[in-house]
């Protein structure tokens, strides 16, 4: 009976070393996924199929479009007119129709701008509107990789959670054998077994919370992949940081490097054109305008066929306050172009020094977090010997299994939050993604 009881030991002191991460075989087996990805398969996939990005290349089209239909209007304009006309009775003079009772009349209109002040204003705020449009579309890829690295990383962070609490498990239920046998040699109550019995249970329940955990963060992701189902997480991702000097950025380089700050300012800066373009609108305009017309069968006081050449200008005069409207509306955009764009620098100026700083306290953390969990298993093991010795009571056996689990699932989130500080500095610094 002692060489059983010893091997029930030395059983959960090889699951608190190795850990060994055996399911029970009650539980219910999560829906398994249909294909795991790296990190860049991941973030390269749901740029290219997420449907955000297919929104933000219509809107591309449609800056597109809108400047095709800028440009028109300050290019060449054709139009034709025809029709018929039926009198009652037609006109004659001695013999001579002067008003044919049914004509047949067509005309052709050529239009070309020559003064369009307003017009090509117009066009080269659309040429910029464009390339807001672009820098949109990359702001929106950033966003969804940035989603996609969080989804994978909280796959890779949750799996380790599961590893850790079904190693506590397994000690659990090892320590639940041990119990049994000293009870049944009455060298153990039915307390203490009860005891292991119920911290087996309630360990059962945590690692099944957590396998869900993880189902739900393979499901995000697989959505962000445009996916049918749960896509898993193939590898631990490792972020290369650039050196000191790098991370060092200023506003200037920061404005060249991320991709939210370049569309903040290309916004400003279309602003800006706009309301410097209101004095445009005070300008005249001026066409030219060329008419050939013909008629069957020609009149008496008029030809058969015939043209015109017209030169018309508009000229703004009064309009009760209009355009000062549209000059202050224009204005107020500007402002508030300008405030989102200072924000937005300051907050990354921020968001990069919080990062540096984050990155130093989780490397740190981390080596504290990996030792405490090492002392805590070894703890373990010299706890599980004392208990074969008579030496420590199952509830120090229940206490430093707890602690040791707290600190394995202490160092996942260590681990996890160490690879989203590396993750956040890239990311501050405008090199993710790529």
């Amino acid at each position: 009976m002692r060489s059983r009881s010893a091997a029930v030991v030395s059983r959960a002191v090889v699951y608190g070393v190795l850990g060994v991460c055996v399911a029970a075989g009650t539980a219910h087996a999560q829906p398994q996924p249909s294909e795991r990805v790296t990190f860049d398969e991941a973030v390269a996939r749901a740029i290219e199929r997420n449907p955000s990005s297919a929104i933000a290349a219509a809107g591309i089209l449609r800056a597109d479009a809108l400047l095709a239909q800028v440009q028109s209007g300050n290019r060449l304009q054709v139009g034709a007119s025809g029709g018929t006309t039926t009198l009652n009775a037609g006109v004659e003079f001695e013999g001579t129709t002067v008003t044919p009772r049914n004509s047949l009349t067509a005309a052709l209109e050529v239009r070309m701008p020559i003064y369009a002040p307003v017009g090509w204003a117009r066009r080269a705020q659309a040429e910029q509107g464009r390339n807001v449009a672009e820098l949109n579309a990359g702001e929106v890829r950033r966003q969804t990789a940035l989603a996609t690295a969080d989804a994978y990383l909280s796959i890779v962070a949750r799996r380790r959670v599961v590893e850790a609490n079904v190693r506590a498990r397994d000690l659990a239920r090892a320590y639940f054998e041990l119990a049994s046998e000293l009870e049944e040699q009455g060298r153990g109550s039915r307390l203490d077994r009860l005891r292991a019995q119920q911290v087996m249970s309630t360990d059962e329940t945590v690692v099944e919370a957590a396998r869900m955990a993880v189902y739900r963060a393979q499901e995000a992701l697989g959505v962000l992949l445009a996916a049918d189902g749960p896509v898993d997480a193939a590898e631990e991702p490792t972020f290369v940081l650039p050196d000191e000097s790098a991370r060092s950025s200023g506003p200037d380089l920061l404005l060249q490097s991320r991709a939210d700050l370049r569309l903040f300012s290309a916004e400003t800066t279309l602003a800006e054109r706009v309301l410097d373009d209101s004095s445009k609108d005070r300008h005249p305009y001026m066409e030219g305008i060329f008419q050939p017309r013909t008629m069957y069968p020609g009149q008496f006081f008029s030809p058969r066929n015939s043209w015109q050449l017209i030169f018309q200008a508009s000229i703004p005069v009064w309009d009760s306050g209009l355009r000062s409207g549209q000059r202050l509306e224009r204005q107020a955009s500007l402002d508030q172009s300008r405030a989102t764009l200072t924000g937005a620098v300051r907050a990354a100026s921020s968001e990069l020094r919080t990062a540096r700083e984050a990155v130093s306290s989780a490397e740190r953390t981390l080596l504290s977090a990996r030792a405490a969990a090492a002392q805590s298993r070894e703890v373990v093991e010299i706890i599980a010997i004392s208990v074969r010795a008579g030496g420590a009571t199952n509830i120090e056996v229940i206490d430093a299994e707890r602690r040791a689990r707290d600190a394995d699932n202490i160092a996942a989130v260590a681990e996890d939050s160490l690879r989203r500080a590396q993750l956040d500095l890239l990311t501050a610094l405008g090199q993710f993604p790529r």
